[in-house]
């Protein structure tokens, strides 16, 4: 069990295996080449310094920091429901958008509202570090403030000239799977963020694409398609941040600096946290990992938010989205039920 609200930063690989930092961090505008730092960034990637070298860190495993931070209490919290009215004014802009030719997709973001009866890290802790692969935990905790969560999106895994990343889109409900394979909107959805990811990465090297599969995590399914490449040279992380980031599974299609602008604004109409969406990275002595910073819970002392994206294209409904934004909020707040 946690015994002090020291500040804190992780992330759960793939295999398994976790890197746990303690602070106080260093704050870097470049990362260590022989040494350990987390990649904390906001959404706009504007933090000149993201760069967060650990005091010390140790090596763990799932189990292990799923015990390190077991809480003996769930989370204590009185959530408010969102409205449908500022989300209905936001769509109906984005599908006028649509129409103009301005955009394909883009991902608006509704924050749910949470207040906590007493501090709510050592049990938000507890949750996500429970959540095991395909979900990859991840967190950065200072004593009052922070946010964590159980994505499970990979942004890019970097190893040498090795590079993975995946497209991620399309949702529904684990009892609708049949219809879902077949479903047309969410098919083509899920392809804009393909084939866009693989559009951005064809002239860096040998590139394979796996074929479509259902990602199943219990509560809802997701299209995943895993996307492989063998670089022709040798890249950067910050190069391949800003390549890659926002994918369309998060960002607008296409991505122009005008797109950019109006998604912010309705990320801030909407109250999103500045951090949901962004990569949240790991270098670890020259290998470099990054998730996509959802499925998780911010919070500032007592106060929760609890944020969702939806996909919106043509052929998006608002009940639909509406719908799926809720889905993507009550598979989060299972996290703090399962044990």
């Amino acid at each position: 069990m946690e015994k002090n609200a020291e500040s804190i930063a992780w992330l759960a690989r793939r295999d398994g295996s976790v890197l746990l930092g303690h602070g106080p961090f260093l704050e870097s505008a470049s990362a260590p080449p022989d040494d350990v730092a987390f990649y904390v960034q906001n959404f706009a990637l504007a933090d000149p310094q993201p760069w967060k070298i650990p005091n010390r860190f140790e090596r763990l495993d799932a189990g292990e920091l799923a015990a390190r931070f077991a809480a003996p209490e769930p989370l204590a919290c009185t959530w408010t429901t969102p409205e449908a009215a500022p989300f209905s004014e936001v769509f109906q802009e984005i599908m006028t958008a649509i129409h103009s030719g301005v955009f394909e997709k883009i991902v608006p973001v509704v924050t749910e509202i949470g207040t906590a009866t007493e501090s709510p890290r050592g049990a938000i802790l507890s949750a996500m570090t429970r959540q095991r692969t395909p979900l990859q935990s991840y967190g950065w905790a200072q004593e009052k403030s922070g946010f964590a969560g159980a994505t499970p999106e990979l942004l890019f895994s970097l190893d040498g000239n090795h590079l993975q990343t995946m497209a991620l889109a399309g949702t529904a409900r684990s009892d609708d799977r049949e219809v879902f394979a077949v479903d047309e909107k969410e098919i083509r959805e899920h392809e804009y963020v393909a084939q866009t990811l693989v559009s951005k990465l064809l002239d860096l090297g040998k590139i394979q694409r796996c074929k479509r599969e259902i990602l199943d995590l219990g509560l809802i399914v997701h299209f995943l398609t895993d996307i492989q490449l063998e670089l022709g040279s040798p890249q950067t992380p910050e190069n391949l941040l800003c390549r890659l980031h926002p994918t369309p599974a998060l960002g607008p299609l296409p991505r122009t600096v005008e797109t950019l602008e109006m998604l912010k604004m309705w990320r801030e109409c909407l109250h999103c946290p500045t951090q949901f969406g962004a990569p949240f990275g790991l270098w670890d002595h020259g290998k470099f990992e990054a998730v996509v910073a959802i499925r998780g819970v911010w919070w500032n002392q007592q106060n929760l938010s609890l944020p969702a994206g939806c996909g919106i294209i043509e052929a998006s409904r608002l009940v639909n989205e509406w719908r799926e934004l809720r889905l993507k909020r009550e598979a989060v707040k299972r996290f703090f039920s399962s044990l």
